[in-house]
């Protein structure tokens, strides 16, 4: 199944599908949109398919491919490592080259390690680093050095016995104490006069005077130099100062505050004031960037991210939770209601724990269960679940006695079991599990097919890739087959509008029953 993935900005990755089975005696069948059989390639590993990169993989020989799959280059003896975009890493024993996916060859198979940075390539050899620009389409040489790494901002830094380096910049020679890769816009250096921020040219634009630096995401940063506090923004060519005080600034909990005259004034933001107010004893954040603010009044109030109240400072509340549809969970004497942005008590506090509202209901737990109440505060669902999700177009998933199931705005449960999981998917569809194979369900709450395949992945509509017992095949939304379950691999070759099947006639199974007639038989 795909699983979710975090890809950093300056690295851009293609998705690929590595198959590393042997392709003697096996044919990939190249099919149009429409399922049209229009050719067939005999023999080899079909392995990667990125916007303008085809790659066969045949006898520890590498061919990229044109459009029609036909090789324009070979490489020899060489195996494939990961595609990097537009970068090829390819290996020979241990050691690592590159390619350009248009075919050029920039650093032969002897390097120790290889990473990239858009159009700027490194590769590693004992401690000298070589980079190859792109644009220039030239390679330099550095080092030697204890180690280098391509920073998010497109700087090299490399370390050396004495400290560090930024061997890209105007002055390559300049050693820094520390250097740390914070953004893709700016690095914090370190030098014996203090804390300065140089942009991606590896220029200065805050000088090294700072005291202390401390990096608050969004490029914005808390600074303290001298008796002087500090907000800064810095944006690619500049750094800017939003806000200085002589009064202290300190992080507690997570959250920035200020005290003037030894008292709490104000809540600060990355880059200026998020709340002035007197009166204020204590800040805790909460779910979403809220903040609870307490008072000494004894007064609760709910702040949001853009500074203003989602509840106004109230009385008798003890927390408050971010809500939705106007109501928000309030913590009163022990026990969890609901409360309107006034802090009026909407629905008594007579639960153990809440969630906020969401298709006009509530999650709510009474002693060890879950259920659901409207915003009149009725029980709509009965409290029975021993884990609930928030509903979500009008369906919700629950867990009772370690299975899962959905149900819909009633109460009522949609499957006629309960799976060992289910899982939403970012395109609103459902990923249903039992016994280590999987199934789906649509938006809608239909179910496609049940937890009987070994890998279920949805490419776009009508076209779901399937494996069982170790087959491939493509079904559609209602449960038929537009590719039945013969093919050891499929690819979707996405730019070139093409799928790609590979098969082994000695291994053609049937289509497993799951309660609809389907053809069985391989399309011509």
């Amino acid at each position: 199944m795909n699983k979710p993935s975090c890809i950093p900005s300056f690295l851009v990755i293609v998705t690929f599908v590595f198959l590393a089975s042997s392709a003697v005696g096996q044919t990939w069948e190249v099919f149009d949109n429409d399922y049209k059989l229009l050719r067939k390639i005999e023999n080899g590993n079909l392995s990667y398919l990125g916007n303008s990169l085809r790659v066969n993989t045949l006898n520890s020989h590498i061919s990229l491919l044109s459009q029609d799959y036909e090789s324009f280059i070979t490489i020899e003896n060489t195996k494939l490592v990961r595609f990097m975009e537009p970068w090829i890493i390819i290996s020979k024993g241990d050691k690592q080259g590159a390619l350009h996916e248009y075919g050029d060859l920039v650093f032969p198979p002897e390097y120790d390690q290889i990473e990239s940075f858009f159009n700027i390539l490194m590769g590693k050899k004992g401690s000298m680093y070589s980079v190859y620009d792109r644009g220039t389409k030239q390679t330099r040489t550095y080092g030697p050095y204890e180690t280098a790494r391509l920073a998010s901002n497109g700087q090299l830094i490399a370390k050396t016995p004495q400290g560090y380096l930024l061997p890209f910049s105007q002055d390559p020679d300049r050693l820094y104490m520390d250097l740390t890769d914070v953004s893709g816009n700016v690095i914090i250096a370190k030098e014996p006069t203090g804390y300065g921020l140089i942009n991606r040219d590896g220029d200065y634009i805050l000088d090294p005077i700072i005291d202390t630096m401390e990096y608050l995401g969004d490029n914005h940063f808390f600074a303290h130099d001298g008796n002087q506090y500090m907000l800064i923004k810095a944006q690619t060519n500049t750094a800017d100062i939003k806000y200085t005080s002589y009064h202290r600034i300190a992080m507690e909990n997570g959250v920035l505050l200020e005290y003037i005259h030894g008292r709490l004034r104000r809540i600060m933001k990355g880059d200026g004031i998020l709340l002035d107010v007197v009166g204020m004893t204590e800040v805790k954040p909460v779910e979403g960037n809220h903040y609870n603010v307490f008072f000494r009044d004894q007064k609760i109030g709910l702040l949001n991210p853009n500074g203003k109240w989602d509840v106004q400072p109230s009385l008798n509340i003890r927390e408050l939770l971010p809500g939705n549809q106007g109501l928000f969970g309030a913590l009163i004497n022990g026990k969890y209601g609901f409360v309107n942005s006034s802090g009026q008590v909407v629905i008594p506090a007579q639960f153990d724990e809440v969630k906020r509202f969401s298709d006009g209901l509530a999650a709510v737990r009474t002693g060890f269960t879950w259920g659901f109440v409207n915003l009149n505060g009725d029980l709509v669902v009965t409290s029975r679940y021993d884990r609930v999700g928030d509903f979500f177009r009008g369906m919700a998933i629950v867990l009772m006695s370690g299975k899962f199931n959905l149900i819909d705005r009633e109460g009522k449960e949609l499957l006629p079991e309960f799976y060992d999981r289910i899982s939403l998917t970012t395109d609103a569809y459902y990923l249903t599990e039992r016994n280590g194979s999987y199934g789906m369900i649509n938006p809608i709450g239909v179910e496609i097919a049940p937890p009987i395949f070994e890998e279920i992945r949805r490419e776009e509509f009508d076209r779901i890739l399937v494996r069982y017992q170790g087959r491939y095949g493509i079904m559609r939304e209602n449960g038929d087959f537009s590719l039945p379950l013969y093919y050891t691999s499929i690819l979707f070759d996405e730019s070139n509008k093409k799928i790609l099947a590979r098969h082994q006639e000695s291994l053609m199974q049937e289509t497993p029953d799951i309660g609809k007639k389907r053809p069985q038989r391989r399309p011509r």
